[in-house]
């Protein structure tokens, strides 16, 4: 009995242990709120440089430097940190871009984060700079529309069009940016961000800065735990587990 109640203990903690790490989620904190963002594991290129850059406090008190209402926000260009005032932003970043990652199942709906960029013709990403959706909502006439505009434009599917005349955004840009995650709370942060005044290159006149927290491996889970309606989990016992996790 003792060895079937071993075993079974074995059995449990390798399945603890090995159990499919969570999403990474990152906290957005700026003066109009916070915004909890999830990055998507189908553009893992993007998902792991946008965790690196946080974790280095990349982001840490720059601006959203590029506000269009009804469109979107948009941000991370270093030389914003320190920028004078109405200094013209959006050029700076590291010195290397991101491949593109399109994935038909990433669409830029309303809170969706996507990938800034020039206008390279491989469509790679900026390492650094990055926008989020707020756009608009779209009739099913100016979505067909869209289907037509442009060499080889597709057929946007039944669900994403519905979300985008629901909840908005912006399905001009499908296809051409690297979508890699979306906002799970905190939508009206950037609405309240993207109503604020702004000079004649789209940057607001009262700056809009930001920081960025990474949420634990811990907190992670215990958040994933919570929208499937289960208890969170943080027992002495669950944090001497967390030890031997791999690393997050």
């Amino acid at each position: 009995m003792k060895k079937i109640l071993l075993i079974a203990a074995l059995v449990a903690f390798h399945t603890l242990l090995h159990a499919a790490p969570p999403h990474k989620y990152v906290r957005i904190i700026t003066s109009k709120g916070e915004c909890l963002l999830k990055l998507y594991d189908e553009t893992p290129l993007h998902r792991d440089n946008f965790v690196k850059l946080v974790r280095e406090g990349y982001y840490k008190d720059l601006m959203f430097h590029r506000v269009i209402n009804h469109f979107m926000i948009q941000g991370g260009d270093p030389n914003s940190r320190y920028a004078a005032e109405r200094q013209e932003l959006g050029e700076g970043g590291p010195d290397y871009t991101i491949p593109a990652e399109f994935n038909d199942s990433l669409f830029h709906k309303k809170g969706a984060i996507g990938a800034a960029r020039d206008d390279n013709p491989e469509k790679a990403s900026s390492g650094s700079q990055f926008y989020l959706v707020q756009g608009r909502t779209f009739s099913d006439r100016r979505l067909d529309s869209l289907e037509q505009v442009g060499p080889g434009r597709q057929k946007i599917p039944p669900y994403q069009r519905q979300v985008y005349k629901t909840l908005g955004g912006t399905p001009h840009l499908d296809q051409n940016y690297t979508v890699f995650g979306e906002l799970i709370s905190g939508i009206t942060v950037v609405d309240s961000i993207a109503a604020v005044p702004t000079d004649g290159n789209d940057r607001p006149l009262e700056d809009q800065r930001m920081e960025m927290v990474l949420l634990t491996r811990r907190e992670a889970i215990n958040l994933e735990r919570e929208q499937a309606g289960l208890e969170p989990r943080n027992s002495i016992f669950t944090k001497f587990l967390d030890l031997f996790r791999p690393k997050y």
